[in-house]
């Protein structure tokens, strides 16, 4: 038999265009999120009445309560799994603000949902009274039926707070963000009642045993600040969390530097917090290295194993591609994107990245994802009329279509690889509000494209749906770590890779180079980071393998 790996693909490929089983103009794909062979999408202004999984969708009479829908991949084919909606249904709740999935678990942020409920599974009074508190769902999966496992509320649920706002998942140990948080604490575990820090922001974690959910740690920055918005965007891999604070306003740069000069108002911050047993410290206090008013640094957040992605959607640079000059100023909201490694337990800035096309008001950043050596960047306001994928990047004539730029690092180097369109890409879309990316695959969405298909792969041409929204697979995103085959000696033979310790990885085989491809293995790389596979019985004929980070 032969054994090969697949080789990098020259580009992605667009995969498959979802849309929702019933469409609206409902925000459908205001957030996105991939693990493996599943998707969610959020459609904040749904408005069936529906509660729970595969209710009615004909109902329109719970204006903007929100809904998730859950995609599948069989091969290289995608169906929809599952209709989500929270078991308790309201009005301008917004469920699916926020959404993330890690294997088969599915958690959904309703940032203004207002019950007065708290912790987990309570139940609350006088909705009113706690207006836009938010809450967060969780859902699990058995075999093929999902089914919600909790409903989630901060342990100090307050009126305005927006608990759900940014939600995120890894394993048994989900991160809720909650931006409109008063709490003047600092630090892990402090004092939630004294709420005289006006929106400075808070993050929850809780966590899983069995199927049952706990608070673990209530998170609050080291420099907590009135209007910080701590918590506008979280991400989680492992035991390390990335949380935003795009308004926070200090003027230093790098890592770790001095919080306490105010001078740079919106410049924003990102806060790396690490988990040892069950207690939570911060680790790390990142700053852009150009930090300036307005730059809006940590917007979006995303992190791999020891890489984290900041996206600063408003900065100005006219620099274009990778490490590029910071000094020039002349492009407003432009945006950037920077990329920080840990060694050890030290962060430092890794890549500073912009789009080939740099231009005003594209908002590059404003959505950011990161798979191992993959980084995916939107900029939901460029404007090219280009499509699919490395097209014309110049012509300007498709007003906030949208693009998406695709990176990968060799070394501790990074190049752009793709600059990503829609199939339909046009004026006013905003393909690249929300990006995601997991192993090969990516999931971006277009909150606005207009027609009014439902399903999978329907017709594109049809715009009588203003407002619809759509997502967007594409694989070839480089499937992780590269691989090594070595010979056991007796006919069969050893796969090892080298990955980041505690991270889960699927080992896949396929027959073709282009697949389809079967789950091998599920290994969880040691401390050493080598992860090792013993293949004895190997199917005939030839056989080709790739690692995914799920």
């Amino acid at each position: 038999m032969a054994l090969s790996l697949p080789p990098a693909s020259a580009a992605p490929t667009q995969q498959a265009y979802l849309k929702a089983s019933r469409m609206g103009s409902f925000s459908y794909g205001r957030d996105v999120a991939i693990s493996g062979d599943t998707i969610v999408v959020g459609a904040e202004g749904e408005s069936s009445s529906a509660t729970g999984v595969n209710g009615n969708q004909n109902s329109t009479s719970a204006s903007s309560s929100g809904a998730g829908y859950v995609f599948v991949r069989s091969g290289t084919n995608w169906s929809q799994q599952a209709y989500l909606k929270a078991s308790n249904t309201g009005i301008r709740d917004y469920f699916g603000h926020s959404v993330s999935v890690s294997g088969d678990t599915i958690v959904v942020g309703a940032m203004t949902e207002d019950s007065t409920a708290t912790g987990v599974n309570g139940t609350g009074i006088d909705p009113l009274d706690f207006y836009d508190a938010g809450a967060a769902y969780l859902f699990a999966r058995s075999g093929t039926n999902w089914s919600q496992q909790a409903y989630l509320k901060a342990s100090n649920t307050g009126e305005g707070d927006f608990f759900g706002w940014s939600v995120a998942v890894s394993g048994n140990t989900v991160v809720v963000g909650a931006l409109g948080e008063d709490s003047i604490s600092t630090g892990v575990n402090g004092n939630q009642a004294n709420n005289s820090a006006a929106s400075a922001g808070a993050a929850y974690v809780f966590v899983r045993d069995g199927t049952n959910w706990t608070q673990q740690a209530y998170l609050k920055p080291s420099n907590t600040g009135a209007g910080d918005n701590f918590g506008n965007a979280v991400a989680i891999s492992g035991d390390t969390i990335v949380v935003g604070a795009a308004w926070e306003d200090s003027n230093t740069t790098g890592v770790n530097g001095n919080q306490n000069d105010n001078s740079a108002t919106n410049a924003g911050a990102a806060y790396v917090f690490v988990r040892n047993g069950t207690n939570w410290t911060q680790q790390g206090y990142l700053k852009a290295s150009n930090s300036g008013p307005g730059d809006n640094f940590g917007y979006d957040v995303a992190i791999s194993g020891d890489t984290v992605v900041v996206g600063a959607y408003a900065e100005a640079s006219n620099a274009k591609g990778v490490d590029g000059s910071q000094s020039d100023n002349s492009l407003p909201s432009a945006g950037a994107a920077y990329v920080f490694a840990r060694s050890g337990t030290n962060w430092s800035q890794q890549a500073y990245l912009k789009a080939s096309n740099t231009d005003q008001f594209d908002s590059f950043g404003h959505a950011v994802a990161v798979s191992g050596d993959t980084v995916v960047v939107g900029a939901d306001f460029e404007d090219s009329n280009a499509i699919g994928i490395n097209g014309n990047e110049t012509n300007n004539a498709a007003l906030s279509a949208g693009a998406v730029y695709y990176f990968i690092r060799t070394g501790t180097n990074w190049i752009q690889r793709a600059y990503i369109k829609a199939s339909n890409a046009e004026s006013g879309d905003n393909f690249g509000v929300s990006v995601a990316v997991s192993g090969d695959s990516a999931a971006i969405s277009a909150i606005t494209e207009d027609s009014n298909a439902t399903g999978v792969n329907g017709d594109q041409a049809n715009n009588s749906m203003p407002g619809a929204g759509a997502v967007y697979v594409f694989t070839g995103m480089r499937a992780g770590p590269k691989l090594a085959l070595v010979p056991d000696g007796s006919g069969g033979h050893f796969i090892r890779f080298s990955g980041t310790p505690d991270v889960t990885y699927r080992l896949e085989r396929a027959s073709a180079v282009n697949g389809p491809w079967d789950t091998v293995a599920t290994l969880t790389a040691p401390a050493s980071g080598l992860v090792e596979f013993h293949s004895a019985n190997t199917p005939p004929g030839p056989g080709f393998y790739r690692s995914v980070q799920p």
